[in-house]
């Protein structure tokens, strides 16, 4: 966690983003460290979290990160439990929480709310069933798919 939290630091002194960082570890060794560059890059999902991903998985050569411990200085915002979950991560270490994060003004306890129907969501209106569905049948055709 220390190692987040000093990826934290180097976020927060270089601008590049909120305070936020996080470590991805295998087998007691350092795989990958990243903070929030949502600042710096201009790009909203360059949370620490998915940073931190992006770089072990190009590490590991791998989408399937089952095998690492994820360290973060607060609680993943559900963007990012996504790509925790979408990346098959099984253990995952947290500082601050939700509640921290909204005292300086970021948005993650709204979003956990409009999870739990708390709070107005965005509206998901589907469109294009019949066409769209029929993408899974022609992955599903390859003889090479695999499955993520």
């Amino acid at each position: 966690m220390k190692i987040a939290y000093d990826e934290a630091l180097k976020g927060i002194g270089d601008g590049d983003g909120g305070p936020f960082g996080a470590v991805i570890v295998k087998d007691g060794e350092l795989i990958a460290k990243s903070h929030n560059k949502v600042l710096k890059s201009k790009d909203p999902t360059s949370h620490a979290e998915v940073n931190v991903i992006r770089e072990a998985s190009k590490k590991l050569e791998s989408f399937n990160l089952e095998e690492v411990v994820l360290y973060t200085t607060c609680k993943p915002c559900p963007m990012c439990l996504g790509a925790i979950f979408w990346a098959r991560i099984k253990t995952v270490y947290y500082g601050a929480d939700e509640n921290d994060a909204a005292k300086a003004g970021f948005d993650d306890k709204v979003f956990y709310e409009m999870i739990e129907g708390k709070k107005e969501s965005l509206k998901l209106i589907q469109m294009d069933y019949e066409e769209t569905s029929k993408l899974f049948d022609k992955f599903l055709q390859k003889s090479n798919h695999e499955i993520y």
